[in-house]
């Protein structure tokens, strides 16, 4: 694993994402870019279909400083039709079988047990599920594997009517209390804690007050004792904050991720690798500073 391209967390005890081949160093902020091999992504559906071009990318974000890939071949846009599992296996597998073979750790961003299933027979080291392992049969694959990562995520409804029927009232303890139930099942059939990363899922059924409500009480999510993943890379609360269209949102992404790493996060999922990379070596260059200054003690 790469350390060098972020900084240490002081504000936490170090912490390890134990995953199929690769103890995470969760220290540091990880940054886990973000390779769509979907026609229909709301970012930058298409660009990656063919298998050169989806691996072209990979080696790109490696290139920029990515410590974790993210394949994705099933959009979960808002609004976008399911996709059937034959033809996500026939997008995802291979450039997975290519993918697992560049050095880094590899999570597959799925919701079918299948899918998971074969994803990890091929060598992925983590499972990254949108709909938090509630299909049936994903906690026994999860649970079947002795080592594979696993990231849960909060979403209140579904894709196709998550935003037109959003969850209601205060969404930090809602989404707490989702995520540790998960936790504790998966717990309950023998993985491990150390294997399992939460992820608020922003955007995921929720108002834009609510995406930026859970970003400012990130903190409370701590307690629970698991690392948690940030995904705002390009997403519509900043646009609406912004008004910036979605291709012109590197910079209030990039921002969110630092927001959400100064309260706690150590997982970043990105679509712009090379300047999330870029704004944490300044961020922990401020850091250091810091501990000079007061030193070392800094809490």
């Amino acid at each position: 694993m790469r350390t060098d391209n972020a900084g240490s967390l002081p504000q936490n005890p170090p912490m390890h994402w134990q995953t199929s081949r690769s103890l995470i160093d969760l220290g540091s902020p990880r940054v886990m870019g973000i390779v769509n091999l979907t026609p229909d992504s709301f970012s930058d559906g298409g660009r990656y279909l063919g298998v050169g071009a989806a691996l072209g990318h990979c080696e790109k974000l490696l290139s920029e400083g990515a410590d974790i890939l993210d394949l994705g071949a099933e959009s979960s846009r808002p609004g976008t039709p399911p996709v059937s599992q034959e033809d996500e296996l026939k997008r995802l597998l291979p450039v997975l079988l290519e993918a697992v073979k560049l050095g880094v750790p590899v999570s597959v961003d799925t919701y079918k047990p299948e899918v998971m299933r074969q994803a990890l027979d091929l060598g992925a080291d983590i499972i990254n599920d949108i709909r938090g392992l509630r299909q049936p049969g994903a906690r026994d694959v999860v649970a079947g594997h002795p080592a594979c990562g696993v990231c849960l995520m909060h979403m209140h409804g579904e894709p196709q009517t998550m935003q037109q029927a959003l969850i209601e009232g205060d969404a930090v303890p809602q989404v707490g209390a989702f995520l540790l139930e998960a936790s504790a099942e998966l717990e309950a059939l023998g993985v491990r804690r150390e294997r399992i990363v939460w992820d608020v899922g922003t955007g995921f059924g929720k108002s834009v007050a609510q995406n930026f409500a859970l970003l400012a009480r990130q903190r409370e999510l701590l307690d629970a004792g698991y690392p948690l993943l940030a995904g705002w890379s390009r997403k519509s609360s900043l646009g609406s904050v912004t008004g910036w269209p979605v291709h012109e949102r590197m910079v209030p992404s990039v921002a969110a991720a630092l927001l959400a790493v100064e309260r706690g996060a150590r997982v970043v999922r990105v679509h712009d690798v090379r300047e999330t990379v870029a704004a944490l070596k300044v961020w922990n260059a401020t850091i250091s500073g810091a501990k000079q200054h007061w030193g070392g003690n800094l809490s």
